[in-house]
């Protein structure tokens, strides 16, 4: 008998489960949406138990199929810096401030006299303002620091003292030396309130017996360190060697790289995961799939694509921003759209703004280049505008590799991947 991976994702607006077999397909799928968080102002929360209320019907669904009595290994991805403190025993002490949530500015000027420049945690919205915040509003004796991928970890495990070191990272975890900094005894957080870190897709223990029983797995079910989102999208992809880079074509432009050493460069928001034995390297532009919406409506966009003629370039040397602000590959706050002259001919029109975004990959994966990372050997896309031919078409001829659409993209697929080790033979 096969045996089966479950990957859990937890997005910004629900809850998806992706079951496959060890030949990587698809035996079973399932989605349950998510309550909206609350917002006010720039405080963006939610209530944990949420999450897992809406996991459990989504596992019972499963169960009911009978798609879950093969399945011997779990891993959960959940979005990035959206963290909580809880008990010992895995009860909420908080709301979970959610990844945008940019409440915690003021206590900016601590993590700067106390982190290194290069640490990825100087931004209101990273993991470690978020725990300042909660520590300072929420005082707890033996109160535990969990991610969100990283508290369910722990309800389906029972223990709530293990993170991974993905989602660790904004939090200040070093993943070059693999260990929590000393600089990070200068904010004299509480004793044990920061995990214990393991690699993603390290075996952490057994699912708790009583889940077992109620969703039919079998006695070798095993639960693995989980990820990010993002990263679990990147292992969806397939992307899996030295050089293969995945760009995600969504309402930004996300490009990452599988490099053999880790690239950071925080004044460009670039910074690095561990993926196996390798690094995923990369950053976001602010250009992307948001400025085309102001354009044009998905109909005209349907229109119009079929039409496009990538071996007739149009010569518009436009930066398409939806709004003024660039951060990769270039650091310049105060960069202006530059959408002009605009043509009479709606067809030219878009297809400037595609060269324009194509000629920002190209130049975003030589800033990584130039920062250690290697030239992509292939291109994977995901993301809304992947399923774009003739997009693809401009890209190939800017970047000189291989350009082409990932075959699985979601990340609970990506999570079941990392569930059975797939990662961990990267090379």
């Amino acid at each position: 008998m096969v045996s089966l991976a479950l990957g859990i994702d937890f997005g910004t607006s629900g809850v998806r489960a992706c079951v496959i077999d060890t030949g990587g397909a698809i035996r079973a799928e399932a989605r349950a949406d998510l309550p909206a968080p609350e917002r006010d102002g720039a405080a963006v929360s939610q209530d944990p138990e949420h999450w897992w209320r809406q996991l459990e019907q989504l596992l019972d669904e499963l169960a009911g199929r009978d798609a879950l009595s093969r399945v011997e290994r779990i891993a959960v991805d959940g979005t990035a810096a959206t963290l909580l403190l809880c008990s010992p025993d895995g009860t909420p002490l908080t709301r979970a401030l959610m990844y945008n949530d940019a409440r915690a500015g003021n206590r900016l000027a601590d993590i700067a006299a106390a982190a290194p420049p290069e640490a990825p945690v100087h931004s209101a919205c990273a993991s470690l303002a978020k725990l300042l915040w909660l520590c300072d509003q929420h005082p707890a004796r033996n109160a535990h620091a969990l991610h969100q991928a990283e508290w369910i970890t722990g309800r389906l495990t029972g223990r709530f003292d293990l993170g991974d070191e993905n989602n660790a990272l904004k939090l200040g975890y070093d993943p070059v030396q693999r260990r929590w900094p000393g600089w990070l005894e200068r904010l004299e957080l509480p004793a044990g309130l920061l995990p214990t870190v393991r690699p993603a897709g390290t075996l952490l223990g057994p699912l708790r017996p009583e889940l077992r029983a109620r969703w039919g797995l079998p006695e070798a079910a095993t639960v693995c360190a989980g990820t990010t989102d993002s990263t679990a999208a990147v292992i969806a992809t397939g992307a899996e060697h030295i050089g293969q880079a995945v760009t995600v074509l969504g309402s930004t432009l996300v490009l990452k790289v599988l490099s053999p050493q880790p690239v950071f460069a925080p004044e460009y928001g670039i910074y690095s995961h561990r993926l196996g034995d390798l690094w995923l390297a990369g950053g976001a532009s602010n250009a992307g799939g948001a400025v085309l919406r102001q354009h044009f409506s998905d109909a005209e966009l349907a229109e119009l694509t079929p039409r496009l003629r990538p071996d007739r370039p149009t010569c518009l040397e436009y930066y398409p921003l939806p709004a003024p602000g660039e951060r990769f590959p270039w650091n310049d706050p105060q960069r202006e759209p530059r959408l002009h002259p605009r043509p009479d001919s709606d067809l030219k029109f878009l297809q400037g703004i595609l060269e324009g975004l194509a000629r920002i990959e190209r130049s975003g994966y030589r800033r990584l280049r130039d920062l250690g990372a290697p030239w992509p050997g292939e291109v994977l896309s995901s993301g809304g505008g992947a399923a774009n031919a003739p997009w693809r078409v401009m890209r190939e001829r800017l970047l000189r590799c291989p350009v082409r659409l990932a075959p699985q993209q979601e990340a609970a697929y990506g999570s079941a991947r990392l569930a059975q080790g797939l990662s961990r033979r990267s090379g």
